[in-house]
């Protein structure tokens, strides 16, 4: 099928909530190819799902291997590949037990129904969230994302959460109650611009929790597994959540999230409080072991900090070269073009120029290519992005 039969077939049989232009049907590593053989330099890498690139053969043939073997049983009984994940997550993070699910959304409406039970004897059920965060689609992830243009149109949505400052801890003292059971955040805001958070913003939520008695949450699903060049983006701050989730680069494109709870926590949930039919297959499981073990055999963790420095180097390069490019920001392989305008004109231009990325918060064209990529193929990107804001100067 060609690109016009493919959309044509997709307006005609699936709900509309997105608008794609290109139908890719192939990817390797860092590269993706449409219906009509174009090729292009994948730095969305599946919005920061495909960690360790397209079509890995560890994750292939793992996925091949489980699935001829065992794909599914239900969670009335064991499989061996959970407690086999559950055990590397474990280890990576620094103890604790998970809890699997399928996305993102849900793995961060567990951590809410994880604060809510914790705190319910004391009549704690208050989360706080950060103004320009994202958690998810659910009503009550969507409810807990501070921004009002994703939220419009789906009221009444479920009470229960208050916003403060990102990056202002001062802003989350005066959030809190005697009814707040948890803070949530973000330790970059990647729908929200790609926003580190600041060092002493985390630590201090960490100390402010601790004094407080309240649930320090991490949402780590977009900048969990290695994307920040740790295994996840609070162990860049030297900081433990009590509890965190995860989904995106897990699976590497096999859906699967997770909760992972620290022992403070990781028994408050008991049979009848949260449950999932598909959560945590062998055929889920066996995907993120090797996702895994891929990341630590091939030592993406380093690699991602050495080509994240890279990226941010050639994109601040470009920035100082035009007044309409605010600057370039950003944690690893999680990084931003920060513009003064629509970063859409731009995204549609590097498209056609074979380079994938996203304009994301309006102003900021936001990059993430695999853990995997290579500095040749940095210096194409860079190449590309230069030669883009040229003719967009030049117009």
């Amino acid at each position: 099928m060609n690109t016009t039969e493919i959309s044509d077939l997709q307006k005609k049989y699936l709900i509309p909530t997105y608008a794609p232009e290109l139908a890719l049907v192939k990817g390797s590593g860092t590269k993706v190819w449409d219906a009509e053989g174009n090729e292009y330099l994948d730095f969305l890498a599946g919005i920061a799902v495909l960690n360790v690139g397209h079509c890995h053969p560890n994750v292939v043939i793992a996925i091949q291997k489980q699935a001829a073997k065992l794909m599914h049983v239900s969670n009335l009984y064991y499989n061996e590949r959970q407690p086999q994940l559950a055990e590397k997550l474990s280890a990576a993070a620094g103890g604790g037990k998970c809890f699997f699910c399928n996305s993102g959304a849900e793995a961060n409406e567990g951590l809410i129904k994880l604060a809510r039970l914790h705190g319910s004897a004391s009549g704690k059920f208050e989360v706080i969230t950060m103004k320009n965060s994202f958690h998810g689609r659910t009503l009550a992830t969507l409810a807990a994302t501070g921004q009002e243009k994703v939220q419009k149109g789906f009221a009444p949505l479920p009470t229960g959460f208050v916003y403060a400052e990102f990056n202002n801890l001062d802003s989350v003292k005066a959030a809190i109650t005697d009814q707040t059971a948890a803070i949530l955040v973000e330790a970059v805001q990647g729908e929200g611009g790609v926003i580190p958070a600041e060092e002493s913003f985390l630590t201090g939520l960490r100390t402010l929790c601790d004094e407080k008695d309240i649930l320090l949450l991490l949402d780590e699903v977009q900048t969990g597994i290695g994307r920040t060049g740790h295994w996840f983006g609070f162990q860049g701050y030297g900081i433990q959540p009590d509890a965190f989730s995860l989904a995106k680069g897990l699976g590497n494109g096999f859906p699967i999230g997770a909760i992972v709870a620290a022992p403070k926590v990781a028994d408050v949930f008991q049979p009848g409080h949260h449950a999932t039919t598909f959560g945590g297959t062998p055929l889920a499981c066996a995907a993120a072991i090797a996702v895994l073990d891929t990341i630590e055999q091939e030592n993406l963790l380093e690699n991602t900090q050495a080509m994240g420095k890279l990226l941010l180097e050639k994109l601040k390069e470009i920035a100082d070269q035009y007044d309409w490019i605010e600057g370039a920001r950003g944690t690893g392989l999680m990084v931003g073009l920060v513009l003064n305008d629509s970063a859409l004109p731009l995204q549609k231009l590097l498209q056609k120029k074979g380079l994938l990325c996203l304009a994301t918060a309006v102003r900021v064209l936001r990059m993430l290519p695999p853990l995997t990529v290579t500095p040749k193929e940095i210096e194409q990107a860079a190449a590309l992005v230069a030669e883009a804001c040229k003719e967009i100067d030049e117009c």
